[in-house]
């Protein structure tokens, strides 16, 4: 992708470095470098020189999120708050490690978070045992617990302080039960982990950016998702910030699109409901179709081999989140 399209998409934001743009009103995207280019952004808000992380990615992006804090003029020790919008761990593998390099910062997570965070034990078990303990090693890393009383709840209303810029917390189920909106209250806009889609860049076309659902295992539950894009439709935002990537304008027309998106999703996954053992491959062909279809209407000038490939790992995970979505109707 040239810069030249990068500017025309985010006409107003400003490059800082090569991985870090501004938006403006004090929020910047710094790319984690996780997985490939402009697949997982950790977002800072900045105000009376006080520093606010949402998601942290994973602890290889830890000394990525120190160089961008130094490249606006600032150091760790300014961080007063890393915000968490659920706990899978390219939002959040690097926590317990980018807290090791803040002093002076607190956490926050939904109350159902709290205790991966405290011991993450189980959640290290449990990506082990899906990835294997050498993918996991290489893909994540370590994950280092983090002590209770740095840790704040955050359930539904939650307001936090950073150096008098308010931030509301918002239950946002869908696509985990421990996810939370977090609402800045001076941009009015949101950061919206995965309840408010994914939309990469690369997809971008003459018609914007395109963006779709994150059925991934083992949380979809399409009516609270529905329910959820819903509420944020309704707070009408001049913009969302999302993890996989950055800003998203037109939130209206984009968040229609999630909700039919979301029915389409769960007839695919239908059609397959009996089909035992050949579910995923079929659930899986099936989004392929629909993705395929869809980006051809948004007119993506990638070819339809291109595109699979930029989308092959959420296909994979969509199909499995899928499958698990059956599995709990019986």
């Amino acid at each position: 992708m040239t810069t030249a399209h990068l500017h025309h998409h985010h006409a107003a934001a400003a490059l800082i470095t090569p991985t870090l743009r501004d938006f403006g009103d004090g929020i910047y995207a710094l790319d984690s470098g996780y997985f490939r280019s402009e697949f997982d952004a950790i977002h800072f808000v900045v105000h009376r020189g006080r520093i606010a992380i949402i998601d942290t990615s994973t602890r290889y992006a830890v000394p990525h999120v120190v160089a961008a804090i130094d490249a606006l003029g600032l150091t760790p020790a300014d961080v007063d708050w890393i915000f968490l919008t659920h706990v899978h761990l390219d939002h959040a593998g690097g926590a317990g490690t980018l807290m090791q390099v803040c002093p002076n910062a607190k956490i926050t997570v939904h109350p159902r978070g709290v205790r991966h965070l405290v011991d993450p034990s189980k959640l290290w078990a449990a990506v082990c045992e899906v990835y294997g303990t050498a993918m996991a090693e290489r893909e994540y890393g370590r994950l280092e617990p983090i002590a209770h009383e740095r840790i704040l709840e955050t359930p539904e209303s939650t307001r936090v302080d950073l150096a008098g810029r308010i931030f509301e917390f918002w239950d946002s189920p869908g696509h985990a039960k421990h996810h939370v909106y977090i609402r800045d209250s001076q941009s009015k806009s949101f950061f919206t982990g995965d309840t408010f889609g994914i939309s990469y860049r690369e997809l971008d076309s003459a018609n914007g950016p395109y963006v779709f659902i994150t059925s991934s295992p083992s949380q979809f539950t399409p009516e609270d998702h529905k329910a959820s894009i819903r509420r944020l439709l309704a707070a009408n935002p001049p913009a969302v910030y999302l993890t996989h990537y950055s800003q998203l304008r037109d939130v209206q027309r984009h968040g229609e699109f999630l909700l039919r998106q979301i029915d389409q999703f769960t007839d695919i996954a239908r059609q397959h409901l009996h089909a035992g053992a050949s579910r995923a491959r079929g659930i899986r062909e099936g989004l392929e179709r629909l993705f395929l279809a869809d980006l051809k209407h948004h007119g993506v000038s990638l070819s339809e081999q291109a595109c699979l490939e930029v989308l092959d790992l959420d296909i994979k995970l969509n199909s499995d989140g899928l499958v698990c979505w059956l599995d709990s109707l019986k």
